[in-house]
């Protein structure tokens, strides 16, 4: 069986630019090799061999980018982190990935080094390309690593609604199975250009995102931020750009935003969270485009995705990717079950949870419901797990009822998302007991990351209830649901 690294499949594309901001070229496609090397020459030099985790926590960066790279040509197993998560929050992976190396920022490092332990290795890379992971020891490394399939490639973090954050261990051919797949459905071309404002922590932008870009050998305007009227205004040189339902809400609101500057653009992309039909169709009015909406989850990478050529449908996400195979659970309406090469390697330590989320003929169980028309196009109506997606990034509740049941006055709370029309779902805090919504607030700030913050906090005298006494939050659901669309 031949190499099945996933850095060596990458386009090879000569001088052309990979990474541009705005008039400057950040990268060269043929400088990803010699840079990704030496960055991996550095992190086998402080510690890290073929199979060890490396765990980032940086700001989006070109440098940032190549230490992906460099994980995967040396054979490391990338474990990036939300760059929003605190200290005690960031101490929890550390424990459970059990990394060779920390990657952080360096105004970072020493409120990291004090939940790391003496032993772990810490390398700095600053948001300016800066920091100790770039100051280069001994020779570049020789050829890349050697792997296998089902070699692990990254593990990222993700909550359910049960138990603690589970780490989704994808392998090399996960990842280039799904990429493949995207190429070719989304007809992807080596003269695209892809607008990229995503973050670079989780699968949207990291694995769908940057794995299509390199493997056309596509060059990338590079934004480190999402910024509606930078995008706005590099749009015209584009045409590809993938975004969550935030950023289209927020592009609609610039007046700038033109259908006749995109006449580049051929594809705009949502993913991450629902897309309102409103949002759909105003896009659609404004520029002419319809976006195309795709399904998929940190633990499978995309499993569905509206046609390329065809109805793009609102409210819908299109069909099951080739390869692999998607099922509804009991039902015309149930929780979807999908089989395929994308499908990840299980539960980093954790076998009892992953045989459990798998059934009996190794179908994985999302956890999402959703429903199958006769021709397979699949509608995402739910989901089974109570977990918020909030502008693209999921949130356990339990993280944050914790914090609060804790405070002073606090009897109890419940934590529920809520339709919202630039996030998707808001977080919202109900909250039993004598207190107030700034006291709350001020209690979080600095105990979680900012995403995860309620955007609401509302008392109430109890918490509904069923006859078991367990807390009903489809009812507050319910009561809440026209907070923020009114």
């Amino acid at each position: 069986m031949g190499d099945a690294n996933l850095y060596g499949m990458f386009a090879k594309a000569g001088p052309k630019p990979f990474l541009v901001e705005g008039d400057r070229v950040l990268l060269r496609y043929d400088e990803i090799e010699g840079a990704a090397a030496r960055i991996g020459h550095r992190l086998r030099s402080a510690g890290a061999v073929p199979g060890d985790r490396v765990v980032a926590q940086v700001e989006k960066s070109p440098e940032a980018v190549l230490l992906y790279l460099a994980c995967l040509r040396a054979g490391l197993v990338f474990v990036p982190l939300n760059t929003g998560y605190t200290s005690s929050e960031v101490a929890y992976f550390l424990g459970d990935a059990e990394p060779a190396v920390l990657v952080c920022d360096g105004g970072r490092k020493d409120a990291l080094a004090e939940v790391a332990g003496p032993r772990l290795a810490i390398l700095t890379l600053d948001a300016d390309g800066g920091g100790s992971l770039m100051n280069f020891l001994g020779t570049e490394m020789g050829a890349a690593e050697p792997r296998l399939a089902e070699d692990l490639a990254s593990i990222l973090y993700t909550s359910g609604t049960t138990g603690r954050s589970k780490g989704a261990m994808l392998s090399h051919g996960n990842l280039a199975a799904n990429a493949r797949t995207l190429c070719d459905i989304w007809q992807w071309r080596g003269d695209d250009v892809l607008l990229h404002a995503l973050p670079i922590y989780h699968i949207h932008g990291l694995f769908v995102a940057l794995h299509c870009a390199l493997l056309g050998g596509s060059t990338v305007l590079f934004h480190r931020k999402f910024d509606a009227a930078a995008v706005v205004q590099d749009l015209p040189c584009a045409s590809v750009f993938m975004g969550v339902p935030t950023h289209y809400a927020r592009l609609l609101e610039q007046s700038s935003l033109d259908a006749d500057d995109f006449k580049n653009m051929r594809l705009f992309v949502s993913g991450s969270a629902p897309l309102l039909e409103d949002i759909f169709a105003k896009f659609a009015t404004r520029t002419g485009h319809k976006i195309l909406e795709r399904y998929g989850m940190t633990e499978t990478g995309m499993i569905a995705s509206n046609p390329y050529e065809g109805a793009r449908v609102p409210r819908t996400v299109g069909y099951a990717l080739p390869g692999e195979s998607v099922r509804v659970a009991g039902g015309n309406i149930g929780v979807l079950e999908v089989k395929g090469p994308n499908v990840f390697q299980g539960y980093w330590r954790m076998p009892k949870k992953t045989a459990e989320e798998f059934t009996e003929d190794g179908y994985f169980i999302t956890g999402d419901v959703g429903m199958m028309a006769d021709d397979g196009r699949i509608s995402i109506v739910g989901r089974a797990k109570d977990l918020i997606i909030s502008g693209g990034l999921n949130i356990y509740p339990k993280d944050i009822e914790l914090l609060i049941d804790l405070m002073p006055g606090v009897t109890e709370s419940a934590v529920i998302g809520v339709p919202h029309a630039d996030f998707g779902e808001a977080v919202v805090a109900v909250v039993v007991g004598d207190s107030s919504e700034g006291e709350v607030m001020a209690g979080l700030d600095g105990q979680l990351a900012r995403f995860k913050q309620p955007k609401r906090v509302v008392f109430v005298r109890e918490l509904p209830r069923n006859a078991m006494g367990k807390v009903q939050k489809v009812a507050l659901r319910e009561t809440y649901k026209t907070l923020f669309l009114t």
